[in-house]
């Protein structure tokens, strides 16, 4: 069924929701985990490699539970998967407010992993506005990319605040309620698996002009899990991000008691982090505005060298404003990253099986990525500094930017297409066009 004189495109509904959920997340134990690491340390006699290891039961949960997901959200879209994460992750919040024990707090991040709240560029939250668009896709994930930088403006300084006046037990329950409420209403009225579904197109076009034999009316070259697994591209964008995560897993996490413990203001800290998260705001929504003009692999490969450089300006951030600066690149170069793994896939592989295909490349991504935390915080308990850690994090940067480099767009997909009123671009097939069909 196409689209027919509809004064708005409901897509642009669903980048609505997803930003906003994007914003909320930021409060929900994921930018603002790091907050907490400091004052609950300090009073439950936790060390920092406990939580490096909840950091890591959180990604290695998300990893079990990816393909899954991935799959669900292909076949029943992020409905009410959003909404069951959103309740869960609350609940794990909640708990967090009265544990006493380092093994509790690993529990509650695991049980955050499996429901697929892994923090921003989740699949929950990231594979819904590609499902919508083609063309504008670019724009679509800009936009989605918002809700980080309103979410940190927000939710940083407010946790910080709930920390300093409710203590970091308050700042668990107030925010982990605060986030059911708001995005599970959003998400159970609002949010539709793919234009399709409700008789319209991607992008909002009035009629199709191009077919599969898989998909009529999807509008892409859609690559199937099995297809895209024997593509080079496929492995090289999977090294190069799972690289990518464990860089930074190893800095995120542990440079905001870094800070901290080289004795500056808490308060100053988590303003120079929610500016982290501006400034990843508004990479993100730049890349996507530019993504038309410059190719991904140009704008991916200089979010790792900014990475790079943040990384070796954490290592002599002692001053106020060299971490302020330092946290502000990390955040250009983040949001660059996050929005690259969000466009590349559906770049070269299509928006038919998208879920599919990151969910079973995201275990590769996460359990290596989550080796890193723990890393850092053991190399912190026994040496007394972060600094070796960092230093492995710009090495690993700059390879994941020499590989990432190294990935292009595999094409066309092997399979028979039609284009309505066009020669089919395997000029082998032979092309039927009373009936569409080879």
């Amino acid at each position: 069924m196409l689209r027919k004189d509809e004064r708005y495109y409901y897509g642009w509904v669903i980048v609505l929701v997803m930003s906003v959920s994007n914003a909320v997340t930021m409060g929900m134990g994921s930018l603002n985990f790091g907050l907490y690491i400091k004052p609950m340390g300090d009073d439950l006699l936790i060390g920092r490699a406990a939580f490096g290891w909840a950091s890591t039961a959180r990604s290695a949960a998300a990893a079990v539970t990816g393909p899954v997901i991935g799959r669900m959200l292909d076949v029943y879209g992020a409905r009410y998967i959003l909404a069951i994460a959103t309740l869960l992750t609350a609940v794990c919040m909640v708990y967090l407010a009265g544990i006493t024990d380092s093994w509790q707090l690993i529990l509650a991040f695991a049980i955050m992993g499996f429901a697929g709240m892994s923090g921003p560029g989740a699949l929950i939250t990231s594979v819904p506005a590609t499902k919508w668009f083609i063309r504008d896709r670019g724009k679509a994930l800009a936009l989605t990319s918002v809700g980080v930088s309103a979410g940190a403006m927000i939710f940083i300084p407010l946790t910080q605040f709930f920390i300093h006046h409710y203590t970091w037990s308050g700042a668990w329950i107030i925010l982990g309620i605060l986030g059911a409420i708001i995005i599970v209403p959003l998400s159970i009225f609002l949010v539709r698996r793919e234009p399709e579904d409700i008789g319209l197109l991607p992008d909002g076009d009035q009629e199709a002009t191009m077919l599969s034999l898989e998909e009529v009316g999807s509008g892409e070259l859609s690559w199937t899990l099995k297809q895209a697994m024997s593509t080079v591209p496929m492995w090289t964008l999977t090294t190069a991000f799972s690289i990518l995560a464990t860089a930074i897993y190893t800095l995120a996490l542990h440079r905001i008691p870094a800070f901290m413990d080289r004795g500056l203001d808490p308060g100053l800290v988590s303003i120079a982090t929610a500016f982290d998260a501006v400034c990843a705001g508004a990479a993100s929504f730049a890349a996507g505005m530019i993504v038309r003009k410059i190719s991904t692999k140009v704008i991916g490969t200089v979010g790792f060298l900014l990475l790079a450089l943040a990384s070796l300006m954490t290592i002599y951030a002692y001053s106020f404003w060299l971490m302020f600066w330092s946290m502000a690149i990390f955040g250009l170069g983040i949001g660059i990253n996050m929005f690259t793994q969000n466009f590349i896939w559906a770049e070269y592989f299509g928006r038919g099986h998208l879920g599919t295909i990151r969910g079973v490349v995201m275990p590769l991504n996460l359990f290596l990525g989550g080796l890193g935390a723990p890393a850092a915080g053991y190399v912190l308990d026994k040496t007394g500094s972060y600094d070796p850690a960092w230093w492995v994090g710009v090495a690993l940067m700059l390879v994941g930017a020499i590989v990432f480099s190294l990935s292009r767009n595999p094409g066309d997909p092997p399979i028979l297409y039609c284009h309505i009123g066009l020669k089919p671009r395997d000029t082998g097939a032979i092309y039927d066009r009373a009936t569409a069909d080879y």
